[in-house]
Formats: C-alpha cells, structure tokens, sequence
C-alpha cells in the first residue's frame, strides 16, 4: 500500500490547528472528495457533516463546508451526532458522502475527520489514497461555475431520527420499566441523544457528561474513565451503567457493583443471546489481535470461532462483511452489529445487552463475567520521533518474548495509528511471565525511543 500522508487507522486526526488538523488540510479534504464522489451526471450531489462538541469543530466545519460547496456539493449539517448516526444518515438520505468531525476518545484539543461512502461504511484504503493524491494536486481544476457552487443547510431533526433508529434496534414488545440506567455520555456527540432513548425506552435515566463546554469531552468521564459511570451506579443503586465515548461509537458497560465490563466480556454476552435465538451469522465472531484469549475459548467451547484482523474498527467490519459475520468487535468497546448498523455503535450495542438483561431477569453482574479473562497486560510507550520498532535490541526483545511464551500465549506489538505510542501487549496462563515480557520489551523500546 502507498505511504499515507494525511488518514491514520481512523480518517484523519491530530491537534486541532497543528498539521494535519488545520482549516487548509480541511478545505482541502472537502475539494478533493467532493470532486471523487462526484459523478459525471447532472444531478446535485450530497454530502452530510456531522460534529462531536469539541470547540476545534467551528473551525474544521465550515472549512470543510467552503470546500465541498466550491466543487458544487450541496451540504447538510447535522451538528452534534454520534458517528453511527452520520453513517446511517448518509445512507438515508441517499447523499454521496458523509462526514464525521470527531477525535473519537481523545483529549479536547484533537480532532478528526472521519469520510463514509453512500453506503454508511466507512472508505476503503483506496479510496482514502485517492482522495489524498487528489489534496496534494492543484485543486485550482474542477472548481464550480458560479452558478453552479453548493448550497448548505442545517438538518434540526437529525438527533429525534437518530433516537428513532436506535429505539427500533430494541425488541418489540420489551421495555426499560424498572430498570435504573445511569449513561455517561463523555460530554460528546450523543449527551442528548443517548439518555433520551433511553428514557423513551422506559428506563429511569441517570446522566453523566451531558454537559459540553467546548472543552471537556471525554474529560474524567465516558469509557475511557469507567470511574466516574461506577461511582453513580453506587450512588444511586442502578441496575448498569453505560459509558459511552466521544463520538458514541464506543462503550464500556459496569454491573449494579460498579464493576466494568470491557468490549470482550460484551461481545460474549451478546454472542451468546445471538446464537440462542438462531441470529448469529458467519459462525462466529470477528476481533482484533487485542482481545483476550479467554474469549477465543469461551466461543470455541459453544463451536464458535473468532476470527482476528488488525486493529481499527475498520478492519473489523471489513472481515464482518467478507465472511457474512453480524457481530464483531473491540476490546476497548467498539462493537459492530451489522444488522442494526454500519459502524461501531455504543448506544445500539448497549440497548442489546439491556434487552439480554431484562430477558433473563438476573443482575447485571451475572451476565457480566461470560469468560475468565486469561492474564492480559497492556503497555503504551510514548516517543517522540524515529521508528524504535526497527531498534535491533528491541527485535531481540520481542524474539525472546515469543520464545519464552511458545504457544501458551500471544504477544501483539504496534504503533497506534492515531497517537505517537509504541503498544505492547503480551496474554498467556502464566501472570508473572506476561508481567515480564511486557516490561522487558517495554524498557527495550525507551531504550531505542531516548
């Protein structure tokens, strides 16, 4: 694949106002993809922006806006939705293209440009090159006669038709009655949405971050701070709670104990519902070389299989739709359920673990530990430049590593696509053994970074 100059694993990220993420890199983006999803016919082509509450969005919206408008794109503005909720509006609204403006579960000062295709799914590798070998030409060709430049609009109901989509995704005939839900929306995209379907869906609703100032999305709050989601279902005595992330297309759900549950025990929980009820399709589940062990076995022992790709949700529903899988997956709470949707979708794959719980009538924490996770430690070393994956001590350290688990665990190392950090798991029966590999390849690779 050629070298990419702006798209990481997720669409394009960084710091807001620092290259990539910039009002001219943004401009760019909306000439050269409104020029390649536009086709050669006479008809007036969409595109469909949605944001997440970040301050740095009035600034990469309307550049975006100017860009798309200049090679004659009308645009539809949605405002603050979950990235799912664009996906399926591109589709919906039957535009050529959709936009998500969002670092997902990053600090504040990121963002991102996220591109869907008219078909919700997110872009192919190709096409993302495309689009880039389009931004790095003169973009002075192809611009709209005067006549002929988009027009753009504000979409006000598009969060009451994203409520709507995701309340049809619950079984009919079920309700929230009696149920306490506290929801942690991160202060992000979903802080209306998410605890309004709930509510119409029956639940007593608790809200967590539901208050965006521009500058605290995922701040102490959402899945990637599960504390601040336990500490109210404590609190308050719910039955779960629901941590949700950024842009909402991840979660992280914890029983009425305030105990967490990751993406893996989910995907369990969720696999398991599926296959009872004769829904599950693809024979099994697809992960990411990041999931544990523990739920390769757990699928294994129902004659399941879980089938392993990179790491990006990309990647994921890329695999779903080669082999005919509906459920797939990430640890870190990127849950794909293609029936109901075309990306990961916290709210949706929260509402099926809700209808699991008030099917079965336990608690929370009795469906919550499917599997016993096999000792799985994770460490991110952050550096500044230079590639120390190419170190010689550090290939040493990783040869020696997989020697010393030979066959009774597993050993993933690989830069982030959306952050400067080496990542080094290691997963196997022995916790000491894990525990060191892990801090020796670790110390290998500062090493190499310094």
């Amino acid at each position: 694949m050629s070298k990419r100059a702006y798209f990481g694993t997720d669409g394009i990220r960084g710091q807001a106002n620092r290259h990539p993420m910039t009002a001219e890199v943004a401009l760019r983006v909306g000439m050269a993809a409104g020029k390649l999803f536009m086709s050669k016919d006479d008809r007036r082509h969409l595109v469909v922006i949605g944001k997440d509450t970040r301050l740095s969005g009035y600034m990469i919206e309307p550049a975006l806006v100017a860009g798309f408008t200049s090679v004659g794109m009308d645009v539809r503005l949605f405002g603050p939705l979950p990235t799912p909720g664009v996906a399926m509006m591109t589709r919906s609204l039957r535009a050529d293209l959709g936009v998500m403006i969002s670092a997902s579960h990053n600090h504040f000062a990121d963002n991102g440009i996220k591109l869907f295709g008219p078909d919700g799914y997110k872009l192919s590798d190709e096409q993302e090159l495309g689009i880039e070998a389009l931004m790095d030409q003169g973009l002075q060709e192809g611009l709209a006669p005067p006549d002929k430049l988009g027009r753009v609009q504000r979409i006000d109901d598009s969060q009451a038709r994203y409520v709507e989509i995701a309340k049809a995704t619950f079984p009919k005939g079920l309700s929230l009655a009696g149920m306490r839900v506290v929801i942690d929306c991160a202060n992000g995209a979903a802080y209306k949405v998410a605890p309004e379907a709930l509510y119409e869906l029956g639940a007593e609703v608790i809200r967590v971050g539901v208050s965006p100032n521009g500058f605290n999305i995922n701040e102490e709050c959402g899945s990637t701070h599960p504390l601040a989601m336990s500490k109210m279902v404590k609190e308050y005595r719910a039955d779960i709670g629901i941590a949700l992330d950024g842009d909402a297309d991840r979660l992280v759900i914890c029983d009425e104990k305030g105990q967490v549950v990751d993406g893996d025990q989910i995907m369990a929980i969720i696999a398991d519902s599926f296959a009872k009820g004769d829904k599950l399709r693809g024979g099994g589940v697809v992960a990411t070389v990041m999931s544990n062990l523990g739920l390769e076995r757990y699928l294994a022992d129902r004659q399941l299989r879980l089938e392993r790709t990179a790491v990006g949700d990309r990647y994921v529903m890329a695999r779903m739709r080669e082999g005919g899988f509906n459920l797939g997956g990430e640890q870190s709470g990127h849950l794909i359920l293609s029936d109901l949707s075309t990306t990961g979708d916290g709210l949706i794959a929260a509402l099926q673990v809700l209808a699991v719980l008030k099917e079965c009538d336990k608690p929370m924490s009795a469906l919550a530990r499917q599997f016993e996770p096999v000792p799985q430690l994770l460490e991110n070393v952050r550096f500044s430049s230079g590639k120390p994956l190419e170190d010689a001590q550090v290939k040493q350290a990783i040869a020696d590593a997989e020697a010393r688990l030979n066959g009774s665990g597993r050993l993933v190392i690989r830069p982030s696509g959306t952050e400067p950090l080496i990542r080094i798991m290691a997963e196997g029966d022995d916790a000491k053994l894990v525990s060191q590999v892990v801090r020796e390849i670790a110390g290998a690779v500062k090493k190499a970074a310094a």
